[in-house]
């Protein structure tokens, strides 16, 4: 599992169709499974435990997009190591042998949950790290992956504007399929993400939940999840540039006690594949065009 780190593997890569024919960006931030030796020598998890955060095999399962005509910018590095659905400075003061600068933003409710730009736990609790961090190690993330990542996505979605008038992002994740705090309620098959109305066309979100209700899965707007950074941060509609959260259950597709992929992958991978075509020929009337203010 152990891998080098990212001096010698890339840590992220462009999915990139012949000839893009869509103005869609598909994005997968927090299916990397590359996991750097170091990172495993510095964790007092095991091979199983590290990856609960995982949004494992979403990539693989919105692949053909590509042959479809949009790009697709998926990670290869862990959302354990880093995670770039977070503000680039939310970390967390306890976690790091060394003072943060001064910009870092200590108080947000996702570093008080230990959910910050570097994680100090995965899901349900479990601390990933032996011992403090010197804040050298989060600041070289930052400045080696974190931001490169996002340069590539705005990249990618300003030659999709300029191309076509308009962008529109799909942010895929994944979530564990019940609610361990809440007697293990089943969640929806799918959450559209759209911020509540504010980072993209109304239109889209009700596009999107259409097609998935029509193919007869469960699905839900906004809750338990809104979209996070990422959707917040690209999605501006007024501007042009549309950005929609994707949230799959994993139970469809995923064993999650061993990580490892049952049947339903297959069957899922198809329908997203038909989900991605229909929602990519969405009229694109019902996505105003507008000029991307410079950042």
């Amino acid at each position: 599992m152990g891998q080098p780190d990212f001096n010698s593997y890339p840590p992220f890569e462009v999915l990139t169709p012949a000839d893009q024919r869509l103005p869609f960006v598909f994005n997968s931030p927090h299916s990397g499974r590359q996991y750097p030796s170091s990172f495993l020598e510095a964790s007092r998890l095991n091979e199983v435990s590290i990856r609960r955060s995982e949004d494992a095999h979403v990539d693989d399962l919105f692949k053909d997009v590509v042959s479809l005509g949009a790009p697709m910018l998926r990670a290869h590095f862990p959302r354990a190591y880093l995670d770039v659905n977070r503000e680039p400075y939310e970390l967390d003061p306890k976690m790091f042998d060394g003072r943060l600068p001064s910009y870092a933003n200590v108080r947000s409710i996702r570093v008080a949950g230990g959910l910050g730009t570097v994680a100090r736990i995965v899901s349900e609790n479990h601390e990933i790290y032996r011992h403090r961090l010197p804040v050298s190690e989060a600041l070289f993330r930052i400045e080696e992956i974190y931001k490169p990542y996002h340069t590539t996505l705005r990249r990618l979605l300003a030659q999709t504007h300029v191309t076509f008038g308009h962008a529109v992002l799909i942010d895929c994740h994944s979530m564990p399929s019940t609610v361990k705090t809440q007697s293990g309620d089943v969640r929806p098959d799918f959450v559209l993400g759209d911020r509540y109305g504010t980072s993209c066309s109304c239109d889209l979100t009700n596009f999107a939940y259409d097609i998935l209700k029509g193919m007869g899965y469960q699905v839900s707007r906004n809750k338990p999840y809104a979209g996070g950074f990422i959707t917040e941060h690209y999605g501006r509609p007024n501007s042009g540039l549309h950005a929609l959260q994707l949230e799959i259950n994993r139970g469809l597709y995923l064993n999650e006690d061993n990580q490892t992929l049952h049947p339903g992958f297959h069957q899922l991978r198809e329908d997203l594949t038909v989900f991605a075509r229909e929602l990519t020929a969405m009229p694109d009337a019902s996505l105003p065009a507008g000029a991307i203010a410079a950042e």
